[in-house]
C-alpha cells in the first residue's frame, strides 16, 4: 500500500503553517541538538528563553564541553530534569574527545553520545544531515495513532516498534528533516492531545480515529506511573550572617544541585520531634523559631511535602563539614531546586 499521500499532504501545509523558532533557521547539529534537549520536557514558549541563554553563553560544542558542571546546572536551573543538563556537558565532552569537535554524522555515533536516545538521534541526524531515521515522540504516537487507528499501547514494547516501522515507512527520504519536524510540528499545534482542531489537519480526510469517533480513546496507554510521595525537613539556621547550604550527591532527584540540610522522614514531624532530632544529631539546645509549609511539590513521578523549619542553634553548634556556608548575596551563584529558590525568594526582604 502506498504512504505517498501522508508526506504530500503534510508537507505544503508544513511549509506554510509552522512557527518560526530559531533552531529551525540552521542545519548546525550542535543548535538543534542543544533545542531537542531543552524541549525533551519543556513547553516551547519555557524552553525558548533558555535556548537563548545557552547559545549565547556556550556558542559552540566547544564552549559547552569546558564549561564547569555548577555553572550549566544554574543556567539549567528552573527547567527540571536536571540530568539533562549534566548529559549536555558530558555529551559536548564527547564530541571533543571522540570526533575531533565536530558533530558525528552517522546515528549510530550519534546515538552513542550520553544523553541521545533514538529520538534525539533521528532528529538531528534528519535535521542536520538529512538521514533517513525516522522521528517518535508524544506528538508522533497521537498523530500516527489517530490518523491510522492504531490502538496498541504506545507505552509497551510492541507499540513502540509498532510506530517506529509506521514511521519509517512513512519517510519523506528526500525530505527526512522536514518530514520529521512536520509530523511533531502537526502533533503539537494541531493534533493536541484534548480538543484538537480537525477542521485544520491536513490529513483529516484519511484519520481513523475521526471517521470512527474514537479521537479521545487513542493514543491508548497501558499503565499509569506509580507516583512515591517523600517528606523534606529543611534545616534553616537563623544566621545574619550566612546561609548553610548542601550539595545533593547519590544516584537521586536533582543531584549536583544545593539545598538546605535535611532530614527526610516516613511522615510529617511535629516541631517537638524535629527538635529531638536535632538534638540526638548535633547536640542538645536547639529552637524552632518559626516554620514554612508544608509545601507540596509535585515532580514526574514523586510529590515532595517539604517543611522548612527556621531554627536557631545552640552555641557550641559546629556545622558539619560538607555544609558550605553562603552568603546570602552570593546565593544566585549556586543552582538550586525549583523549591529551594522559591522558598528563600519569599524570605528575602
Amino acid at each position: 500500500m502506498s504512504t505517498a499521500w501522508f508526506s504530500k499532504a503534510l508537507l505544503p501545509w508544513y511549509r506554510e503553517h509552522h512557527r518560526p523558532l530559531p533552531w529551525r533557521e540552521t542545519r548546525d547539529p550542535y543548535r538543534i541538538w542543544l533545542s531537542e534537549v531543552i524541549l525533551q520536557q519543556t513547553r516551547v514558549d519555557q524552553g525558548m528563553a533558555y535556548w537563548h541563554r545557552f547559545v549565547e553563553r556556550y556558542p559552540g560544542v566547544k564552549d559547552l564541553a569546558k564549561a564547569p558542571e555548577d555553572e550549566v546546572l544554574r543556567l539549567w536551573q528552573g527547567l527540571g530534569y536536571y540530568s539533562r543538563a549534566r548529559n549536555l556537558r558530558v555529551a559536548a565532552q564527547q564530541v571533543m574527545e571522540q570526533h575531533t569537535g565536530t558533530f558525528p554524522t552517522e546515528f549510530a555515533a550519534l546515538r552513542a553520545l550520553k544523553g541521545v536516545g533514538d529520538y534525539t538521534a533521528a532528529a538531528i541526524g534528519s535535521i542536520a544531515f538529512g538521514l533517513s531515521e525516522p522521528v517518535v515522540d508524544g506528538n508522533v504516537y497521537r498523530v500516527l495513532s489517530r490518523v491510522f487507528g492504531i490502538a496498541t499501547p504506545i507505552d509497551s514494547t510492541a507499540g513502540r516498534n509498532q510506530f517506529r516501522e509506521l514511521a519509517g515507512k512513512l519517510m519523506d527520504r528526500s525530505q527526512p528533516g522536514d518530514h520529521n519536524q512536520a509530523v511533531m510540528e502537526l502533533g503539537a499545534i494541531v493534533c493536541t492531545p484534548k480538543s484538537p482542531r480537525c477542521g485544520e489537519c491536513p490529513l483529516a480526510a484519511k484519520c481513523m480515529a475521526r471517521s470512527t469517533d474514537r479521537i479521545a480513546e487513542l493514543p491508548v496507554k497501558a499503565g499509569k506511573t506509580k507516583v512515591r510521595g517523600r517528606h523534606f525537613n529543611y534545616i534553616r539556621i537563623v544566621d545574619k550572617r550566612a546561609l548553610f547550604l548542601l550539595k545533593r550527591t547519590g544516584k537521586d532527584i536533582w543531584q549536583g544541585l544545593y539545598e538546605l540540610p535535611l532530614i527526610e522522614t516516613e511522615k510529617a514531624m511535629t516541631p517537638k520531634a524535629f527538635e529531638r532530632w536535632l538534638g540526638e544529631a548535633f547536640g542538645k539546645g536547639w529552637i524552632v523559631e518559626g516554620t514554612h509549609g508544608p509545601v507540596k511539590h509535585v515532580l514526574s513521578h514523586q510529590v515532595i511535602h517539604a517543611m522548612f523549619w527556621e531554627v536557631r542553634p545552640p552555641k557550641s553548634f559546629k556545622p558539619p563539614t560538607e555544609w558550605i556556608a553562603v552568603r546570602e548575596s552570593e546565593i544566585d551563584r549556586y543552582a538550586l531546586p525549583r523549591l529551594i529558590e522559591r522558598y528563600l525568594s519569599a524570605k528575602r526582604p
